[in-house]
């Protein structure tokens, strides 16, 4: 345990350094004048213990010899120095005080902004992976505050030093080992906070798990979204026992881990009780032969009160550096992640238009840690200007299909070509930039529905006429004009906003993809959310709305594929049918018997 704690101090040391630079980096002029004050802060209180001595010096001398108007006021200037040093403390805390909260907020924004842009950064593959969402919430809720609780932590051991080495100062003038003896009484008081920062930093790194489980046990009770389910299928009760059971076994992991802290203090706080009375009792015995006056022993006493309070500070906050250099750790650790994807020193230029069109060949994917293949030896051609759309049961790679055209991934074998340029030779954001998805889930913005579909293109912000062209070709304009302030009215409930319907939310996703104006269009089941009268509406406009355009639609509804150039009927992450609507009817393969199934299904409807 020892040797352990040994080497985690020893690897933690260089992350002080990192955790100050990032406060310096954020708050320079406020971090100097934070280390001013501290050095004023640090001098005072030993200042205020020798004063304490003169004062009672003077008091306690032999009132026969000295009247005592004579005594009051030669004691008067230390107690009133007393009095002002106590002022100026009480204003030097409040300054530091103000200073801090400047502190906290500049480098709470810094860490913020350089999270945002680590997570902005990395691949989906990052968050496929269980270990790494324990790390991003160790990053974000554990370590976000450990720079500025590092920096007060340092600034508590310089400034309790300060005061340190002057009250040792003082007392070394009466025996060379009272110092040694006022430090080494306070060390298994250091052996205490080290073991027990250490016990509490691995139960943490055991538990981020189920931390983030009782979490999500507290969302699903109290989110909007899952209201609804929660009392129509009666699981509020349910999960409420999770999560207290959950939080019960947190609860006496932490509890077990106080009392065991608790009885280590009581051990080193006797150890130090000890200490200061031997120092005492010594001092008692000099002034029993006249070796000593009455303003010693104070200055003694006091000397070692304070130094024992001192060093208990400090020791907990050498504990509190010690345990924002683990939490740190998670940080620096998370900003350090690189994207799996290669970015080409080289970048190929990619055209505003297709000439030749999109080629899948021969490619393989599995997803991070799966144990199948979502596509196998898979190859297909897109061709430019048309618009081609794939169908097929849930799970059989087609939603995969969008994320290697976007280059979120990289296959494991085999290419993805854009008029015969590998995706893996092109600028990832130009490529995504040529292309529009609406997504099979898309993100619900609680903003105005203008700046919902200006999402899409963030150059339209303003551009009220192409925003509402979006929304007519999207089928969206009738339901954004119902409401309130039409454009401008606050979606979501999260700031009091209208609230849409699934199909409304979809119809405006749907704007938000046509909204930008790219070679390629890739549509994610595009009417599965809306009502057949909207999906009619929508289809008839289909052809005018793709014209130009390399079109890819991901769709499990005939009725949708039907309008599309080309139809691949796609089964295990294979292409077993192509043709088009007339071609693979009469066929009659799996696409015709599939389309008269959904024929029968909406006579009976």
């Amino acid at each position: 345990m020892i040797r352990r704690a040994k080497d985690e101090l020893l690897r933690s040391v260089p992350l002080i350094g990192k955790g100050i630079f990032l406060v310096w980096q954020a708050a320079r002029g406020w971090t100097v004048a934070w280390g001013l004050l501290l050095l004023i802060q640090g001098v005072i209180p030993a200042v205020q213990v020798y004063l304490t001595k003169m004062a009672v010096d003077f008091l306690s001398v032999d009132i026969s010899q000295v009247t005592s108007a004579a005594v009051l006021t030669r004691a008067l200037p230390p107690i009133i120095a007393i009095g002002l040093f106590w002022i100026i403390s009480q204003v030097v805390t409040s300054l530091i005080r103000w200073v801090r909260a400047a502190q906290t907020e500049l480098v709470q924004d810094s860490i913020h902004s350089l999270i945002h842009d680590k997570a902005i950064d990395l691949d989906l593959a990052f968050y496929e992976n269980p270990e790494s969402y324990d790390l991003l919430h160790r990053a974000r809720v554990d370590a976000l505050s450990q720079p500025i609780a590092l920096l007060e932590s340092v600034g508590v051991v310089l400034q309790n030093s300060v005061t340190l080495l002057v009250l040792a100062g003082m007392i070394a003038m009466y025996a060379w080992w009272m110092p040694f003896l006022l430090i080494g009484s306070a060390l298994p008081g250091l052996w205490s906070v080290s073991r027990y920062v250490l016990r509490e930093h691995n139960w943490r790194l055991l538990n981020t798990a189920n931390e983030r489980r009782s979490r999500y046990y507290d969302w699903l009770l109290t989110d909007r979204n899952s209201a609804a389910e929660m009392r129509l299928f009666d699981l509020g009760v349910y999960h409420k026992r999770l999560f207290q059971k959950l939080r019960s076994t947190l609860r006496e992991g932490r509890l077990k881990l106080v009392r065991d802290e608790m009885k280590s203090e009581l051990f080193a706080g006797s150890i130090a009780w000890l200490g200061g009375i031997a120092g005492i009792v010594w001092l008692l015995m000099r002034i029993s032969r006249g070796l000593a006056k009455l303003g010693d022993l104070v200055l003694c006493y006091q000397a070692f009160l304070q130094g024992q309070k001192l060093l208990r500070s400090l020791l907990e906050s050498a504990g509190r550096i010690y345990r924002s250099t683990l939490f740190l750790e998670n940080l620096f650790q998370f900003l350090s992640a690189k994207p799996f994807l290669a970015i080409p020193e080289k970048k190929l230029p990619l055209l505003p238009y297709l000439n030749q069109g999109i080629r899948f060949e021969e490619v393989t994917f599995r997803y991070p840690g799966s144990p199948f293949n979502a596509l196998d030896n898979f190859s297909l051609d897109l061709p430019a200007g048309k618009s081609t759309a794939i169908v097929g049961h849930n799970g059989a790679g087609k939603s995969t299909l969008i994320k290697l055209l976007c280059r979120f991934y990289d296959p494991q074998t085999g290419k993805i070509l854009i008029d015969n340029n590998d995706v893996k030779e092109l600028d990832p954001s130009e490529l995504r930039r040529s292309i529009t998805v609406l997504f099979q889930e898309p993100v619900r913005y609680h903003t105005t529905a203008s700046e919902n579909i200006a999402m899409g293109d963030l150059t339209a912000l303003g551009d009220q006429g192409r925003i509402q062209a979006a929304a007519v070709a999207a089928a969206a304009a009738a339901p954004i004009e119902r409401l309130s302030n039409g454009y401008e009215t606050v979606l979501g409930k999260w700031f009091g906003g209208a609230e849409l319907s699934v199909g409304e939310w979809q119809r405006l996703a749907l704007a938000r993809a046509f909204l930008r104006n790219a070679p390629i269009i890739v549509l994610d089941e595009p009417t599965s959310a809306m009502d057949s009268w909207a999906e009619a509406d929508w289809l008839n406009r289909f052809k005018q709305l793709t014209a130009g355009h390399t079109a890819l639609m991901i769709t499990h509804r005939f009725t949708t594929a039907m309008y599309a150039d080309i139809i691949h009927v796609m089964e295990s992450g294979k292409i077993i049918e192509s043709g088009t609507h007339e071609h693979l009817i009469s066929i009659g393969g799996h696409y015709a018997e599939s389309w008269q199934s959904q024929v029968r299904e909406m006579k009976y409807e």
